[in-house]
């Protein structure tokens, strides 16, 4: 599985961003390069290095496929990734569109379809 087909989750979608002084305009002008150097001039910010799932598991956090990623590399529509994977299209649609996340099955059933997509599609193909 490729790292650019997860992401973290640290939060529940819908919930109201916490309101700072924080000049969000700013900060998104700012690169990647640079972020990371703001990060890391400030002691009370280190960043947390999270590369293991070991290391995610203590902080509470899963590592979540992103569907979307993975539908596109696979070079899927939605309704062809669903009918291939047996997704209802909808529930598709919903993690895509972050109206749901998948819970833990889901996200086994994600993680095992972007290890070896091949491999599922032919057999849940074989089981039709």
């Amino acid at each position: 599985m490729k790292l650019k087909d997860m992401v973290v989750v640290t939060n529940n979608p819908g919930d109201p961003p916490i309101e700072t002084d924080t000049d969000w305009a700013a900060i998104d002008a700012l690169t990647d390069e640079q972020l990371h150097a703001a990060a890391l001039s400030d002691p009370d910010s280190q960043p947390i290095p999270i590369g293991t799932d070991e290391e995610l598991a203590r902080l509470g956090l899963h590592r979540i496929p992103n569907v979307k990623r993975l539908r596109e590399r696979l070079g899927l529509t939605q309704e062809a990734f669903a009918a291939a994977y047996r997704i209802p299209v909808g529930t598709l649609r919903d993690w895509e569109q972050g109206r749901k996340r998948p819970d833990a099955p889901a996200r086994a059933y994600l993680t095992v379809i972007a290890r070896d997509p091949q491999a599922v599609a032919g057999l849940l193909g074989e089981a039709a």
